[in-house]
């Protein structure tokens, strides 16, 4: 059997291989027959999947754990559904080579990180640096491997960081087209902006969200945000102005109380924080469809867009 990837798979194709678990719940049926809906990824995409034969001779699969799965792919409300016919845990000897499996950001996270460190080194205002310094510090090691989303704009392993340093690129050439904005306070902002989200999400090291925590529930990443930045500041001996300027950043960052800001950017670089960061999540978004769509077709609906995308021709002669 031909070995597919998740956005290979099309109705009526068979696929046998290892898939890692997203979710996994035992349900019951109109008949109240018990099935288990399980949601399987690979590093292209995610699939539903329906094991409608349960004994219960088995335990229903782990969130994170490898499984083989055999079964045929079908539609249902035009989104393809994997029929599983059979399944088993991987085990040792199966030599699952799990890069194939989890999405990741396209450079290292020391890589990344090195480009942060460097960029706030940069810093001319010191009160921007230690605050900033002191926000990365609290975020500690987990940055290095945490996804910027559950299942939106760079869910993958390493997301934050990777929205955070392409973010960081546009901040910068936006600063070299509106040279009078500040770009200490701007490039903080964005290497602030979504650190909440560590507080907010439950997350393994493979970048695999399981749900939002009571912080994430309750709070918010940029509610969470602020009280960890007062707690930077206390840190760093860091108040005033540039404090209140980063507060109001991380606020505002979504643009609107509709998407959760409870106030409207109200200065410059809070305006273009909105903007680099809806744009980064908008083309990261956008990508990710182009990858699990074939060229000259239309993904299914990108409910974040509110639209379906389309993959174009973009060489003359390839139509």
């Amino acid at each position: 059997m031909e070995n597919y990837t998740v956005c290979q798979l099309q109705k009526d194709m068979r696929f046998e291989g290892f898939l890692l678990v997203r979710t996994a719940e035992k349900r019951k049926d109109s008949k109240g027959n018990d099935y288990v809906d399980l949601n399987l990824t690979d590093r292209t995409g995610e699939i539903n999947c329906k094991l409608w034969s349960w004994d219960g001779s088995q335990q229903v699969p782990q969130y994170g754990s490898v499984v083989k799965v055999r079964g045929t792919v079908q539609e249902y409300n035009g989104r393809v559904q994997l029929r599983v016919e059979k399944w088993r845990p991987a085990q040792a000897d199966d030599s699952v080579d799990m890069k194939q499996l989890v999405p990741c950001a396209p450079r290292t996270s020391a890589e990344m990180m090195e480009d942060i460190r460097r960029t706030v080194g940069s810093f001319r205002s010191e009160a921007l640096r230690k605050l900033t310094e002191a926000m990365l510090e609290m975020a500690g090691e987990e940055l290095t491997w945490f996804p910027a989303a559950q299942r939106m704009h760079h869910a993958e392993r390493s997301g934050l960081l990777h929205h955070t340093t392409d973010m960081m690129r546009v901040a910068e050439g936006l600063v070299e087209i509106y040279p009078w904005l500040n770009r200490d306070l701007l490039l903080a902002g964005v290497i602030i902006h979504d650190l909440g989200k560590i507080n907010e999400m439950n997350s393994d090291q493979a970048g695999n969200v399981t749900d939002y925590t009571r912080d994430g529930q309750l709070l918010g990443h940029l509610v969470r945000g602020v009280t960890n930045l007062n707690r930077a500041a206390d840190r760093a001996g860091i108040h005033g102005e540039p404090l209140v300027l980063l507060e109001h950043m991380l606020l505002s960052h979504h643009g609107e109380a509709e998407f959760g800001s409870p106030r409207p950017p109200m200065f410059p670089e809070a305006e273009a924080l909105h903007w680099i960061d809806m744009m980064d999540a908008r083309m990261n978004t956008m990508k990710t469809a182009m990858d699990k769509t074939p060229e000259g077709a239309f993904s299914e609906k990108i409910y974040s867009l509110e639209r379906r995308v389309y993959h174009p021709f973009y060489t003359e002669d390839a139509e």
